[in-house]
Protein backbone atom coordinates (compact mmCIF):
# COMPACT_ATOMS: atom_id res chain seq x y z
CA UNK A 1 0.00 0.00 0.00
CA UNK A 2 1.46 3.72 -1.52
CA UNK A 3 1.48 5.83 1.23
CA UNK A 4 0.12 9.68 -0.18
CA UNK A 5 2.80 12.01 1.35
CA UNK A 6 6.22 11.44 -0.04
CA UNK A 7 9.61 12.04 1.81
CA UNK A 8 13.25 12.79 1.16
CA UNK A 9 15.73 12.37 3.92
CA UNK A 10 18.62 14.77 3.97
CA UNK A 11 21.21 13.41 6.21
CA UNK A 12 24.49 13.62 7.18
CA UNK A 13 25.04 10.39 8.27
CA UNK A 14 25.82 10.36 11.45
CA UNK A 15 24.29 8.03 14.28
CA UNK A 16 21.15 10.26 15.23
CA UNK A 17 20.44 10.13 11.51
CA UNK A 18 20.58 6.21 10.88
CA UNK A 19 17.56 6.40 12.98
CA UNK A 20 15.77 8.90 11.73
CA UNK A 21 16.39 6.57 8.19
CA UNK A 22 15.16 3.56 9.76
CA UNK A 23 12.27 5.53 11.49
CA UNK A 24 11.24 6.46 8.15
CA UNK A 25 11.38 3.33 6.35
CA UNK A 26 9.36 1.92 9.29
CA UNK A 27 6.42 4.43 9.12
CA UNK A 28 3.12 3.39 7.14
CA UNK A 29 2.48 7.49 6.95
CA UNK A 30 4.74 8.33 4.17
CA UNK A 31 6.98 6.50 1.44
CA UNK A 32 10.88 7.29 1.50
CA UNK A 33 11.55 8.24 -1.75
CA UNK A 34 15.16 9.23 -1.90
CA UNK A 35 18.00 10.07 0.54
CA UNK A 36 20.24 13.32 -0.04
CA UNK A 37 23.84 13.31 1.84
CA UNK A 38 24.64 16.23 3.09
CA UNK A 39 28.78 17.27 5.13
CA UNK A 40 27.97 17.87 9.12
CA UNK A 41 28.84 15.27 11.41
CA UNK A 42 30.72 13.64 8.87
CA UNK A 43 32.29 14.70 5.35
CA UNK A 44 29.21 14.33 2.56
CA UNK A 45 30.77 11.08 0.97
CA UNK A 46 30.87 9.03 3.90
CA UNK A 47 27.33 9.99 4.84
CA UNK A 48 26.38 8.89 1.25
CA UNK A 49 28.09 5.34 1.59
CA UNK A 50 26.61 5.05 5.59
CA UNK A 51 23.13 5.83 4.39
CA UNK A 52 24.36 3.22 1.31
CA UNK A 53 24.92 0.79 3.88
CA UNK A 54 22.52 0.66 6.21
CA UNK A 55 19.45 0.58 3.23
CA UNK A 56 21.33 -2.93 2.38
CA UNK A 57 21.39 -3.98 5.91
CA UNK A 58 17.80 -3.03 6.35
CA UNK A 59 16.73 -4.42 2.64
CA UNK A 60 15.87 -1.29 1.14
CA UNK A 61 18.50 -1.04 -1.84
CA UNK A 62 15.13 0.53 -3.65
CA UNK A 63 15.77 3.56 -2.20
CA UNK A 64 18.37 6.08 -4.23
CA UNK A 65 21.32 7.76 -2.40
CA UNK A 66 22.08 11.50 -3.85
CA UNK A 67 25.38 13.08 -2.83
CA UNK A 68 24.49 16.66 -2.15
CA UNK A 69 26.94 19.78 -0.65
CA UNK A 70 30.12 19.09 0.48
CA UNK A 71 30.94 22.62 2.39
CA UNK A 72 28.37 25.60 3.50
CA UNK A 73 26.99 27.94 1.21
CA UNK A 74 29.84 30.60 1.94
CA UNK A 75 33.04 28.20 2.07
CA UNK A 76 35.01 25.93 -0.34
CA UNK A 77 35.78 23.40 1.82
CA UNK A 78 35.15 21.44 5.18
CA UNK A 79 36.54 19.47 7.90
CA UNK A 80 34.62 17.11 10.09
CA UNK A 81 34.72 18.70 14.14
CA UNK A 82 36.36 16.87 16.31
CA UNK A 83 33.29 16.89 18.43
CA UNK A 84 31.20 15.49 15.81
CA UNK A 85 34.19 12.45 15.73
CA UNK A 86 34.35 11.83 19.42
CA UNK A 87 29.97 11.68 19.60
CA UNK A 88 29.62 9.79 16.09
CA UNK A 89 33.10 8.00 15.82
CA UNK A 90 35.17 8.66 13.11
CA UNK A 91 33.25 6.70 10.14
CA UNK A 92 29.98 8.56 11.62
CA UNK A 93 27.94 5.85 12.67
CA UNK A 94 29.77 4.93 16.21
CA UNK A 95 32.99 3.11 14.45
CA UNK A 96 30.70 -0.11 13.67
CA UNK A 97 32.13 -1.26 10.37
CA UNK A 98 29.46 -2.40 7.48
CA UNK A 99 30.22 -4.46 4.41
CA UNK A 100 30.79 -2.04 1.73
CA UNK A 101 27.52 -1.73 -0.02
CA UNK A 102 26.66 -3.27 -3.76
CA UNK A 103 24.79 -0.21 -4.98
CA UNK A 104 26.05 2.58 -5.87
CA UNK A 105 25.68 6.72 -5.10
CA UNK A 106 22.81 8.23 -7.73
CA UNK A 107 24.43 10.03 -10.65
CA UNK A 108 21.57 12.84 -10.24
CA UNK A 109 22.76 15.26 -8.08
CA UNK A 110 21.08 15.98 -4.24
CA UNK A 111 19.78 19.71 -5.83
CA UNK A 112 18.24 18.10 -9.29
CA UNK A 113 16.45 15.23 -7.19
CA UNK A 114 14.71 17.83 -4.64
CA UNK A 115 13.62 19.89 -7.85
CA UNK A 116 12.49 16.95 -9.88
CA UNK A 117 10.91 15.35 -6.90
CA UNK A 118 9.14 18.80 -5.79
CA UNK A 119 7.75 18.89 -9.33
CA UNK A 120 6.37 15.41 -9.07
CA UNK A 121 4.50 15.61 -5.36
CA UNK A 122 4.32 18.96 -5.08
CA UNK A 123 2.46 19.18 -1.71
CA UNK A 124 2.40 15.80 -0.90
CA UNK A 125 6.33 15.72 -0.60
CA UNK A 126 7.84 16.26 2.74
CA UNK A 127 11.53 17.06 3.44
CA UNK A 128 13.21 16.37 6.30
CA UNK A 129 16.58 17.82 6.70
CA UNK A 130 18.94 16.37 9.55
CA UNK A 131 22.02 18.48 8.91
CA UNK A 132 22.99 21.65 7.77
CA UNK A 133 20.28 23.08 4.94
CA UNK A 134 22.43 23.83 2.14
CA UNK A 135 21.13 22.18 -0.37
CA UNK A 136 17.68 22.69 0.29
CA UNK A 137 18.72 26.58 0.28
CA UNK A 138 20.40 25.51 -3.26
CA UNK A 139 17.69 23.94 -4.65
CA UNK A 140 15.44 26.61 -3.90
CA UNK A 141 17.69 29.09 -5.54
CA UNK A 142 18.03 26.61 -8.29
CA UNK A 143 13.83 27.00 -8.83
CA UNK A 144 12.54 29.19 -7.00
CA UNK A 145 9.10 27.66 -8.24
CA UNK A 146 9.31 24.63 -5.67
CA UNK A 147 9.18 27.22 -2.79
CA UNK A 148 5.36 26.98 -3.54
CA UNK A 149 5.00 23.16 -4.25
CA UNK A 150 6.86 21.24 -1.15
CA UNK A 151 3.90 20.94 0.94
CA UNK A 152 6.22 20.67 4.54
CA UNK A 153 9.86 20.77 5.23
CA UNK A 154 10.33 19.70 8.71
CA UNK A 155 13.85 19.32 9.72
CA UNK A 156 15.90 19.06 13.15
CA UNK A 157 18.02 21.88 13.92
CA UNK A 158 17.62 25.54 16.01
CA UNK A 159 16.87 25.93 19.82
CA UNK A 160 14.16 29.14 20.43
CA UNK A 161 13.63 28.37 24.09
CA UNK A 162 16.92 26.18 25.61
CA UNK A 163 20.12 27.34 25.04
CA UNK A 164 22.06 26.08 21.94
CA UNK A 165 24.72 23.38 21.48
CA UNK A 166 27.36 24.77 19.95
CA UNK A 167 27.06 28.83 21.42
CA UNK A 168 24.73 30.18 23.94
CA UNK A 169 22.27 30.28 20.98
CA UNK A 170 23.58 28.19 18.34
CA UNK A 171 22.43 24.52 17.64
CA UNK A 172 25.44 22.20 15.35
CA UNK A 173 23.10 21.92 11.87
CA UNK A 174 22.29 25.60 11.58
CA UNK A 175 26.01 26.36 12.71
CA UNK A 176 27.46 24.84 9.59
CA UNK A 177 25.48 27.12 7.34
CA UNK A 178 23.45 30.04 8.65
CA UNK A 179 23.27 31.90 5.89
CA UNK A 180 21.56 28.89 3.88
CA UNK A 181 19.05 27.96 7.22
CA UNK A 182 17.86 31.53 7.21
CA UNK A 183 17.66 31.46 3.21
CA UNK A 184 15.32 27.96 3.65
CA UNK A 185 13.01 29.35 6.74
CA UNK A 186 11.92 32.81 4.77
CA UNK A 187 11.93 30.58 2.07
CA UNK A 188 9.94 27.58 2.43
CA UNK A 189 6.02 27.53 2.38
CA UNK A 190 5.58 25.66 5.57
CA UNK A 191 8.30 25.18 7.74
CA UNK A 192 8.66 22.91 11.47
CA UNK A 193 11.73 23.59 13.50
CA UNK A 194 12.16 20.40 15.67
CA UNK A 195 15.16 21.95 18.00
CA UNK A 196 16.82 21.55 20.80
CA UNK A 197 13.43 22.74 22.63
CA UNK A 198 11.87 19.25 22.08
CA UNK A 199 14.73 16.74 21.07
CA UNK A 200 16.53 17.10 24.57
CA UNK A 201 13.78 15.73 25.83
CA UNK A 202 13.41 12.22 23.98
CA UNK A 203 16.47 10.14 25.67
CA UNK A 204 17.07 6.60 24.76
CA UNK A 205 19.20 4.29 26.93
CA UNK A 206 20.86 0.92 26.46
CA UNK A 207 18.23 -0.23 28.57
CA UNK A 208 15.76 0.09 25.00
CA UNK A 209 18.99 -0.83 22.84
CA UNK A 210 18.52 -4.26 24.41
CA UNK A 211 15.85 -4.93 23.09
CA UNK A 212 17.04 -4.78 19.78
CA UNK A 213 19.95 -6.71 20.36
CA UNK A 214 17.16 -9.31 22.32
CA UNK A 215 15.71 -9.61 18.65
CA UNK A 216 18.93 -11.58 17.84
CA UNK A 217 19.46 -10.13 14.29
CA UNK A 218 22.05 -8.81 12.20
CA UNK A 219 20.17 -5.55 12.09
CA UNK A 220 19.50 -5.23 15.84
CA UNK A 221 22.63 -5.83 17.18
CA UNK A 222 24.43 -3.01 14.64
CA UNK A 223 21.54 -0.49 15.29
CA UNK A 224 22.32 -1.33 18.89
CA UNK A 225 25.98 -1.20 18.65
CA UNK A 226 25.26 2.27 16.62
CA UNK A 227 23.46 3.91 18.88
CA UNK A 228 25.70 2.47 22.28
CA UNK A 229 28.28 4.38 20.88
CA UNK A 230 26.59 7.65 20.79
CA UNK A 231 24.79 6.77 24.82
CA UNK A 232 28.67 6.33 25.78
CA UNK A 233 29.99 9.27 23.90
CA UNK A 234 27.06 11.17 25.73
CA UNK A 235 27.81 9.88 28.64
CA UNK A 236 32.05 10.45 28.91
CA UNK A 237 31.82 14.32 27.05
CA UNK A 238 28.98 14.50 30.25
CA UNK A 239 26.31 15.98 27.61
CA UNK A 240 23.97 13.78 29.51
CA UNK A 241 24.47 10.78 31.90
CA UNK A 242 20.70 9.63 32.02
CA UNK A 243 21.06 8.66 28.00
CA UNK A 244 21.36 10.07 24.50
CA UNK A 245 18.74 12.68 22.77
CA UNK A 246 17.07 11.28 19.84
CA UNK A 247 17.47 14.27 17.48
CA UNK A 248 17.25 13.32 14.05
CA UNK A 249 14.09 10.61 14.33
CA UNK A 250 12.17 13.15 15.94
CA UNK A 251 11.96 15.08 13.41
CA UNK A 252 10.87 12.01 10.98
CA UNK A 253 8.14 11.80 14.09
CA UNK A 254 6.75 15.13 13.54
CA UNK A 255 6.93 15.12 9.74
CA UNK A 256 4.26 12.51 9.69
CA UNK A 257 2.65 13.17 12.77
CA UNK A 258 2.96 16.70 13.67
CA UNK A 259 0.54 16.20 17.02
CA UNK A 260 3.40 14.51 18.71
CA UNK A 261 4.34 18.37 19.84
CA UNK A 262 3.14 21.67 20.30
CA UNK A 263 3.36 24.54 17.73
CA UNK A 264 4.14 27.97 18.31
CA UNK A 265 3.49 29.84 14.96
CA UNK A 266 6.67 32.20 14.50
CA UNK A 267 7.95 33.78 11.43
CA UNK A 268 12.10 33.15 12.32
CA UNK A 269 15.12 34.42 10.96
CA UNK A 270 18.65 32.77 11.84
CA UNK A 271 21.07 35.33 12.35
CA UNK A 272 23.85 35.41 9.86
CA UNK A 273 27.04 35.89 11.97
CA UNK A 274 26.00 33.63 15.00
CA UNK A 275 23.59 31.00 13.23
CA UNK A 276 20.81 32.14 16.15
CA UNK A 277 17.06 31.04 15.19
CA UNK A 278 14.39 33.12 16.70
CA UNK A 279 12.02 35.49 15.55
CA UNK A 280 12.32 37.93 12.58
CA UNK A 281 11.44 41.33 14.01
CA UNK A 282 10.14 42.13 9.84
CA UNK A 283 7.97 39.25 9.56
CA UNK A 284 5.90 39.31 12.89
CA UNK A 285 3.28 41.35 12.36
CA UNK A 286 2.75 39.22 9.70
CA UNK A 287 -0.29 36.91 9.70
CA UNK A 288 0.64 34.21 7.04
CA UNK A 289 2.79 31.81 9.43
CA UNK A 290 5.07 29.91 7.26
CA UNK A 291 7.61 29.02 10.47
CA UNK A 292 6.37 26.34 13.32
CA UNK A 293 8.65 25.85 16.25
CA UNK A 294 8.26 22.61 18.17
CA UNK A 295 8.10 23.49 21.77
CA UNK A 296 6.94 20.80 23.72
CA UNK A 297 6.56 16.98 23.41
CA UNK A 298 4.83 14.02 23.88
CA UNK A 299 8.00 12.18 25.01
CA UNK A 300 6.08 8.64 26.53
CA UNK A 301 4.07 8.26 23.08
CA UNK A 302 7.01 9.22 20.60
CA UNK A 303 9.30 6.87 22.20
CA UNK A 304 6.83 4.40 22.42
CA UNK A 305 5.89 4.36 18.56
CA UNK A 306 9.75 5.08 18.14
CA UNK A 307 10.70 1.54 20.01
CA UNK A 308 7.36 -0.36 18.00
CA UNK A 309 8.62 1.03 14.71
CA UNK A 310 12.18 0.40 15.19
CA UNK A 311 11.92 -3.07 16.79
CA UNK A 312 9.71 -4.57 13.84
CA UNK A 313 12.24 -3.18 11.37
CA UNK A 314 15.00 -5.17 13.09
CA UNK A 315 13.54 -8.72 13.73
Amino acid sequence: MMAKKKMILDLDTGVDDALALAYALATPDSDLIGVVSSFGNTQVTTAGENTLKLLELLGRTDVPVFIGAAHSSTTDNFETMQVSMDIHGKNGIGDVALPAPTTALSSQTAVDFIIESAHKYADDLVIVPTGPLTNLAEAYQKDPEIENLIGNVTLMGGALVVPGNVTPYTEANINQDPEAADYVFKHAKHLVMVGLDVTLQTLLTKKETQVWRDLGTEKGRVFADIFDYYIDAYYDLDINKAGAALHDPLAVGVAVDPNLVTLLPLNMMVTHEDGRTIGDPTRLRDPHKNNFAAVAVDEPFYLERFMNYTTALFR
